[in-house]
């Protein structure tokens, strides 16, 4: 493949919302070139597998693929792949690449996501500590999870709780650190995070909530970890989930507004009017947050690529998808959809004990949010109300004989 000194559209970044735009543009039947950049040597590929079927080796590399090699041939999108940017100058409207290369665009599209949190605890630079990011991310985790008994997890989010599944799974000594009071507290209500700590506590799992870590111990591989109370944890490898921060570093060089993401207005166009920022690096106007808000999910990346693409097709169409996210650990899928907020209602359809059931959330009698454990019904349905901001009766939104979809 040759690659042109000039293109229409430069997406720089190649994961889920770089190649949602490529193929959104080539969807809408955009005739003009199309150059796709990526730090890594790997196709653009699926992300969410990485912290579970392919973790625990039931799924082949080529099933993570986004689309096959051919497909990005056949539809004219060149790939510069394994080549970091270094600059981006929206003046001149070019790119250089860390080997002093430029190149000329009309558009330029930052889909450059998000970068890992790590902790600069002392010792946290020993062999056996990892952040669960990417394939070689996983790759590494996954040779060493063969060779060690007692696995430590920092951070009690979804990455940090979908590692700690398949840990367990797997027959390792699992322990999960979260300085938070409970499981997902940045994410969700009390009722859900009870309900799956108490899901990975029947696997074996053990829990130090609202506990920070002090330092990592070792010789060379970590060996243990100390929490502030002096608790020692054993560990041979540790997986770090604290979250992730906008990776801005392009938009800051090139004089970008930022503010914990790329600020875009709702169809994603940044501060430089040829210069468009989607998905997880994005801080984008959200009718459902009240207000600017930065997204991580695939469901933001793929919209709001549909969004960015109408945008250069000379189409200025609002953003307005509802939020949805979702998590597999053991045999519970969790989806959700909405903003919940600090202030709501609670209205608990079906029997916690049984497995399956919902979590619908309320702000002056209209859904906002909705947590669905093994329901997917009910959260297909729950999107649509929340899209309407419909007002239904609690004790039908309760009454699992009335379908949600009833009440669209």
């Amino acid at each position: 493949m040759t690659i042109s000194n000039h293109y229409d559209v430069v997406i720089i970044g190649a994961g889920h919302a770089g190649a949602a735009m490529a193929i959104s543009l080539r969807q809408r039947d955009f005739a003009g070139s199309i150059l796709l950049v990526g730090d890594e040597l790997s196709l653009p590929y699926e992300r969410p597998p990485l912290s579970k079927d392919y973790l625990l080796g039931n799924l082949e590399t080529a099933k993570l693929l986004i689309r096959p090699e051919a497909y990005w041939h056949e539809n004219s999108v060149d790939l510069e792949l394994g080549s970091p940017v270094a600059a981006l100058n929206h003046k001149d409207s070019e790119i250089t690449f860390s080997d002093g290369r430029r190149i000329g665009f009309n558009w330029c599209v930052l889909a450059t996501g998000g970068r890992a949190r790590y902790l600069n605890s002392p010792g946290a630079n020993l062999t056996g500590i990892h952040c669960l990011r990417n394939i070689d991310d996983v790759e590494r985790i996954r040779t060493e999870l063969a060779l060690v008994e007692d696995v430590a997890v920092v951070g009690a989010g979804f990455i940090g709780l979908e590692f700690a599944a398949v840990a367990r799974t797997l027959g390792k000594n699992v322990t999960v650190i979260e300085a938070q009071e409970r499981v997902l507290a940045r994410v969700t209500s009390p009722t859900i995070s009870e309900f799956i700590e108490s899901q990975h506590r029947d696997e074996g799992v053990q829990f130090y909530l609202k506990h920070g870590v002090t330092a990592f111990e070792g010789d060379g591989n970590v060996s243990s970890v100390l929490l502030e109370d002096g608790t020692k944890i054993p560990a041979q490898l540790v997986v770090c989930g604290i979250g992730i921060d906008a990776e801005t570093t392009l938009a800051e060089g090139a004089g970008l507004e930022c503010d914990h993401g790329v600020v875009v207005d709702e169809s994603f166009r940044s501060s430089a009017p040829n210069v468009l920022a989607i998905g997880d690096c994005s801080r984008h106007p959200n009718i459902f947050a009240g207000g600017p808000w930065r997204l991580e999910s695939v469901q933001h990346a793929q919209d709001s690529a549909a969004v960015a693409a109408e945008l250069i097709l000379g189409e200025s169409i609002p953003y307005s998808q509802v939020p949805t996210f979702w998590s597999d650990q053991y045999n519970i899928r969790l989806q959700s959809a909405g903003l919940l907020g600090v202030e709501y209602d609670t209205v608990i359809r079906g029997r916690i004990e049984d497995k399956k059931f919902s979590v619908i959330y309320t702000r002056d009698n209209r859904v906002v949010a909705i947590d669905c454990v093994n329901s997917p019904r009910d959260f297909m349905a729950a999107r649509k109300l929340i899209q309407q901001g419909a007002q239904p009766d609690p004790i039908q939104l309760a009454d699992i004989a009335v379908p949600l979809r009833s009440l669209v």
